[in-house]
């Protein structure tokens, strides 16, 4: 399915302008894992956030399941959700208190509201006796894992993982990659990861765009992409290889 194509953000720093986001259009497919593989910089985030409604495109279109998300923003809002290391909370609030405020605003019965946010942070390993401790008390994995709950309140069709487990201990990374692999199979939905891990793409990704200064340079499965370099004194290709070899640069280069 179709829900972005050829777009364009720019930005202005001092005398250059950067294309953080140029020309880019992709296909997924309902029930795919699709990933966005790109070093710090690359244009990952910028173009979430234009899918997300958060950002208007400087030039082209961006349409989520048919709709324009500039003239029909509200409609694609309700279609999608988005999580990332931006978000953010009342963090004098638990985080079953956070949650079911959210569920709450999506017309969700309190009742209901704190069945399921208790459900959803024990699937995500959630140490249920820290479900009333107020946000603030909680590690950085912890608030994340709260963040991918509070996304998942509701049954969007489209979910936008925008670097879902970027400092989180390892422990809470497994936790959280196998819940995204768990929403994979359970639900029809589109699932849109960013990242600039190799080993978290390889695991959850079906198909990944690798993506670099705004631009789309590569795409296809894990195999198709490492079919793309030939192999280096009989010794296997590597995702890593393969990034490398079509950027110049490794996965830490640059600034987001």
């Amino acid at each position: 399915m179709r829900f972005h194509q050829k777009i364009l953000r720019l930005f202005k720093r001092e005398k250059e302008t950067i294309r953080a986001v140029d020309g880019i259009s992709l296909d997924v497919n309902i029930g795919e894992i699709y990933g966005i593989l790109g070093a710090n910089g690359s244009g990952k985030s910028t173009l979430i956030r234009l899918i997300s409604t958060l950002l208007l495109p400087d030039a082209g279109s961006i349409h989520v399941f048919g709709d324009d998300v500039v003239t029909n923003s509200m409609k694609v809002r309700r279609v999608m959700n988005r999580v990332s290391v931006e978000a953010s909370f009342f963090k004098r609030l638990s985080s079953a208190e956070n949650l079911i405020y959210a569920a709450r605003l999506y017309g969700i019965a309190a009742a209901e509201a704190a069945k399921k946010a208790r459900d959803i942070l024990g699937r995500l390993g959630f140490d249920a006796k820290r479900m009333d401790e107020e946000m603030e008390q909680l590690s950085r994995g912890m608030q994340q894992k709260v963040a991918i709950a509070r996304a998942l309140l509701t049954t969007p069709m489209l979910l936008l993982l925008d670097e879902p487990t970027t400092g989180l201990d390892p422990k809470s990374k497994r936790d959280v990659q196998a819940f995204i692999e768990e929403i994979r199979n359970e639900r029809n939905a589109v699932i849109v990861l960013t990242t600039h891990d190799m080993a978290e793409a390889e695991r959850l990704c079906d198909r990944i765009a690798i993506i670099d200064n705004g631009k789309f340079i590569a795409e296809g499965t894990v195999k198709e992409l490492i079919a793309k370099v030939p192999p280096n004194d009989n010794a296997p290709v590597t995702l890593e290889d393969v990034f490398i070899a079509l950027t110049g640069k490794d996965l830490e280069e640059g600034d987001e």
